[in-house]
């Protein structure tokens, strides 16, 4: 079990009032006050998983159904004996818990995704048939209600005819001039639960009646005319028979609560449990607060770790301060470590965010760090921290810090974490010094993790060179001499007592004094520790400026393969596009073709001119449409490429052809495609697919290929002479 001056030193009880501000009961407010760290790991991951899923919820737009109720604890302890009846006030504090409950159940009942709220809430039903009974008999006020019976409901009807007659008759005596003169005012009220007049002290006697009281002054007596008391006193008997009704009423309802008060009172304690986890649940959201990992690998890792407190004090003040997260891990193989830097650098902040951080999982609570931190189960917090002289107790600042350390060696184990703050002073630095290491080697020993702060050297020398533990320094900048309050795991820090102390305004001459009163050895160190930490920044400035060239190039990169793609893309759809086009060009001239070779067939030579000139124009138009595809680039083939037997792609066909004669000198191909032969140029071959294979030729074949050709003479690709001189022979 934490020691409670452990939790005091660390501020874990002023942790708590900040979250108990969003309780919505006294109750739930004095449960998360008694908070403490648990002693077992499963149940610190059981509520972990309860507040994992009531942020889900929150974040999901259903927040948890939880709202103002009060501590009905002492009522179930009140209503437990037999006959115990409770005041209608007393019983509405009732209605806002079992309706929670009720709601609660509910809520959950509709989640699968919740297994840890349903299995703690899975007795909760909110009482609906003793719920439905309050709220149809007392408001939230404790007023009971005309509803609550029949009877009473009759009553208070007689009752209200009854009051108004008797107000009537009372007003009609006030009016009445013959009376008015012994009045001494014109109103109606009552006194002792009866209805009465005001009049004059000197004429009670003129106004028959009853006197029920008498003002301070002696003036005025309060009287009940004789005329209304018949009335008044059936007014009265009705007034008894409703609080007789009423007490009924209460009873039944007492009856109905005493039989059931122990579950209601468990449901009570888990909705009050709820509010804790919903308050722990809404702190997080307002800190940005996340859900550690719980490892059984023994390993503290916080990463990007925020003090709550300090965080919540910045953001109240409004200040543009952003708070500088803390970087720190211990394993196995280090368990030590020792924290230097300047004064009001941040080191005991950072021991105490350590340690509150530690608290607040043991707790079972998110804290303000990366999801991805990580702490193992431990037993024990121990801490020595701060100026604890005693003069009741005669104990100086050393004697003190020394009867804390005494009783942290004794309570120490593996599951342990130590913080020391100042370590080693307080005495002779010399001593101190040699003090501390003996400590830290012994803390060491036992296995715990040990967190310590300390200025003085040796023991940075002692730690340098010790297996187990580590330097670590909080970063001061030289130029400004301000601390930054980044930690730096690895390098001892530098106290910086001389710069600060100049820069709050001691003279430049008595620091130089300082300077030399060191010595070398010292002066030597400090210097090299400087000159380390000025390379250290220089490298880490250069791999930062790399990292972003990295990202910069990287981006680049993928915004130039994302162009691409894009370009290949439109490049492939505008192809596409072309080559559609241009195939119904080349389909529309073959059928154009084929249909003036018909009817050339048929027409004598005069005729057949005409139509040979119609063939090409028709040629030039087909060849200027093609241009515009732009298919003579890379694709066509040179003159030079082509040999007889290759299969080529002749485009004005729309098919495969193969080469029977290269014409190198006029760039001109003779080709067979589907039996029939045919000479092109070059620049109509729209690709060269490789070698036909070998036909053996017949004479059949041969003769079939002849007539064919002879047939159907082909024009195309000749000029208009050409086709005429072929037409002729």
């Amino acid at each position: 079990m934490i020691a409670k001056n452990s939790l005091e030193l660390l501020e874990f009880n002023k942790l708590l009032k900040l979250i108990s501000i969003f309780a919505n009961s006294d109750a739930s407010k004095k449960s998360l006050l008694d908070i403490r760290p648990f002693d077992n790991k499963m149940d610190i991951e059981r509520r972990l998983g309860q507040i994992r899923e009531i942020r889900k919820m929150s974040h999901e737009g259903s927040p948890l159904r939880v709202s103002r109720f009060s501590d009905i604890s002492h009522l179930v302890v009140k209503i437990r004996p037999e006959g115990a009846v409770l005041e209608s006030y007393e019983l509405s504090e009732f209605m806002p818990v079992l309706s929670i409950a009720f709601t609660i159940s509910s809520q959950l009942g509709e989640r699968d995704d919740s297994p840890f709220l349903k299995e703690l809430t899975n007795h909760l039903s909110g009482f609906p048939d003793i719920l439905n009974i309050l709220k149809k008999s007392i408001d939230s006020e404790g007023n009971i209600l005309d509803s609550a019976s029949f009877t009473l409901s009759d009553l208070r009807t007689q009752i209200r005819k009854i009051e108004g007659r008797l107000r009537k008759k009372l007003e009609e005596i006030v009016r009445d001039e013959k009376l008015s003169s012994f009045l001494q005012d014109d109103f109606v009220t009552t006194r002792s639960g009866r209805w009465v007049i005001p009049v004059r002290m000197d004429s009670k006697g003129k106004v028959p009646g009853i006197v029920h009281d008498v003002s301070k002054s002696g003036e005025t007596a309060f009287i009940e005319p004789l005329s209304i008391i018949n009335l008044a006193n059936e007014l009265e008997n009705l007034v008894a028979d409703q609080k007789a009704e009423e007490i009924r009423i209460l009873r039944g309802i007492c009856s109905r609560i005493r039989n059931v008060s122990d579950d209601i009172k468990a449901e009570f304690e888990t909705i009050v449990y709820l509010d804790v986890l919903n308050c722990i649940s809404r702190f997080a959201d307002q800190l940005q607060m996340e859900i550690p990992q719980i490892n059984n690998s023994n390993v503290i890792n916080l990463i990007g770790a925020r003090h709550p407190l300090l965080q919540l004090s910045l953001q109240k003040m409004g200040s543009t301060h952003q708070l500088v997260p803390l970087d720190v891990q211990l394993s196995g193989n280090a368990t030590v470590m020792i924290i230097t830097g300047a004064n009001a650098g941040g080191k005991t902040i950072a021991i105490k965010t350590i340690g509150l951080l530690l608290l607040m999982v043991s707790s079972g609570m998110p804290i303000p760090a990366d999801s991805s931190s990580s702490f193992p189960f431990i037993h024990n917090l121990l801490v020595d921290m701060g100026d604890e002289q005693s003069i009741e107790n005669n104990l100086s600042t050393f004697s003190a810090h020394i009867s804390n350390i005494s009783e942290i060696l004794k309570a120490t184990d593996s599951k342990t974490v130590v913080l020391i703050d100042e370590l080693g002073t307080g005495t002779d630095p010399d001593e101190g010094a040699a003090l501390a290491c003996a400590i830290l080697n012994e803390l060491r020993k036992s296995g715990a993790f040990i967190f310590a702060t300390t200025h003085l050297s040796d023991i940075k020398g002692f730690v340098h060179k010790t297996d187990g533990m580590i330097n670590a320094s909080m970063e001061f900048d030289q130029k400004t001499l301000t601390p930054l309050y980044k930690l730096r795991v690895g390098e001892p820090g530098q106290s910086h007592a001389l710069e600060i102390a100049k820069r709050y305004g001691l003279p430049g001459s008595l620091i130089d004094d300082a300077k030399s009163l060191l010595g070398t050895i010292k002066v030597e160190f400090d210097n090299m520790i400087v000159d380390l930490n000025e390379k250290r920044t220089q490298y880490e400035s250069a791999l930062n400026e790399l990292h972003r060239q990295q990202l910069e190039i990287k981006e680049k990169n993928k915004l130039l393969v994302e162009m691409l793609s894009e370009a290949e893309g439109k490049q492939k759809e505008i192809l596409a596009k072309a080559y559609k086009e241009a195939s119904d060009i080349i389909s529309d001239t073959k059928r154009q073709l084929y249909a003036f070779l018909d009817e050339i067939k048929k027409k004598d030579k005069g005729e057949r001119r005409k139509i040979i000139k119609q063939v090409e124009a028709q040629q030039e138009c087909v060849a200027e449409r093609l241009r515009a595809y732009d298919f003579e680039d890379k694709s066509t083939p040179s003159i030079d490429e082509i040999k007889r037997g290759d299969i080529v792609f002749v485009r004005s066909l729309g098919y495969d052809a193969s080469v029977i004669e290269v014409n190198r000198k006029n760039s001109r191909l003779k080709v067979v495609a589907r039996n029939m032969e045919i000479e092109v140029s070059v620049s109509d071959i729209g690709f060269k697919k490789g070698k036909s294979a070998p036909v053996k030729k017949d004479t059949a074949q041969d003769e079939k290929i002849e007539v064919i050709v002879l047939t159907s003479t082909n024009l195309i690709g000749l000029r208009v002479d050409e086709a005429l001189s072929r037409l002729e022979h």
